[in-house]
């Protein structure tokens, strides 16, 4: 068998019939699809046996106390079976294609991670697409190609072989945000190869409980325990070095941009920020002169100037304007 798809399922009985319907309509055969019911208290466990009835002969169904999404995952890629693993989150969807395509791809490549890009469902609007620049013309390594680190880490954008994950001993943790930074990351460094597929195969579909609308701010700490957790990896593997700009880089993207703005639009005035600030300055003296810095979109530019000055006011109003306008 050629792919597991795990999808942990953790209250969400209204998106995931949508959710398993896009796996069964492949245009491909080899595949198992993992539901992994993560303790839903809303039905969603009840759901799963009945999808699962439909399709015996593709869908199992493994109940477990609720542990969070990482732990979830864990468990579906241990009962796992495929060669290759496909994570998919309950509430999103695939391409009727995506398997298909990706089977030819891991036939031409072999690679332990196949890449590919996503389509933002926003209401029933799927125009905003994300796709990774890596190259797609060659299979290549995090040692040859760094910039891969610069990637968007999500669990759900990229294949996986299986072996990966048991060769290493890598997992998911459990009842974290941010766990894909801890996780992707540092299967980047382990894999031997890695190939990429400029097409969106997958939607994400934006709710309103989601981590970039999540209302509770203080949560948004974590994003620097992720951080740690994944530094340590890469110091402890002697990595740190040699990737030390595309490590600042990824801070830059994920603690001084992302987490700044979700904080600063609820709270202008909260103590994250300054905190935000001060963990750059330690871990990666002299941040704002990475050579990164120069590729940065000219809105994420801007932001990060106003971010260096401590002009949360006016960024908070600058991304509220945008908002208003659809920008």
């Amino acid at each position: 068998m050629k792919f597991s798809v795990v999808i942990p399922v953790y209250n969400v009985k209204d998106y995931l019939e949508k959710c398993v319907r896009s796996v069964l309509a492949q245009n491909n055969n080899e595949y198992e699809m993992i539901l992994v019911d993560d303790g839903s208290t809303d039905g969603s466990g009840a759901l799963c046996d009945e999808l699962a009835a439909q399709a015996p002969e593709k869908i199992r169904v493994i109940h477990k106390p609720n542990g969070g999404l990482g732990d979830a995952r864990n468990v579906g890629l241990e009962h796992a079976l495929g060669d290759y693993l496909v994570f998919l989150d309950s509430d999103d969807y695939i391409d009727e294609t995506m398997l298909a395509e990706l089977s030819e791809k891991v036939d031409e490549t072999h690679a332990e991670i196949i890449s590919f890009g996503f389509r933002v469902d926003n209401g029933g609007d799927t125009s905003q697409v994300f796709i990774d620049p890596l190259p797609e013309d060659r299979v290549f390594t995090l040692a040859d190609t760094p910039e891969l680190l610069l990637a968007l880490p999500n669990a759900w954008t990229r294949i996986y072989a299986r072996r990966l994950f048991l060769e290493t001993g890598i997992r998911y943790p459990g009842r974290v945000w941010y766990e894909d930074i801890r996780t992707t990351t540092k299967l980047f460094a382990k894999a031997k190869s890695v190939a990429s597929v400029h097409r969106p195969y997958y939607y994400y579909v934006v709710r309103e409980n989601s981590i970039t609308r999540n209302k509770n701010v203080d949560r948004n700490h974590e994003i620097m325990d992720a951080f740690d957790d994944l530094l340590g990896w890469y110091r402890e593997n002697g990595l740190f070095e040699r990737y030390r700009d595309e490590l600042c880089r990824l801070a830059i993207d994920h603690i001084f941009l992302a987490a700044s703005v979700r904080v600063l639009m609820t709270d202008p005035k909260h103590p994250l920020l300054q905190e935000f600030y001060q963990y750059m300055r330690k871990y990666f003296p002299g941040f704002e002169k990475n050579r990164y810095v120069a590729q940065l979109p000219r809105s994420k530019k801007l932001a990060f100037n106003l971010l260096l000055h401590r002009r949360y006011r006016l960024l908070a109003t600058l991304f509220r304007a945008k908002n208003r306008v659809g920008g």
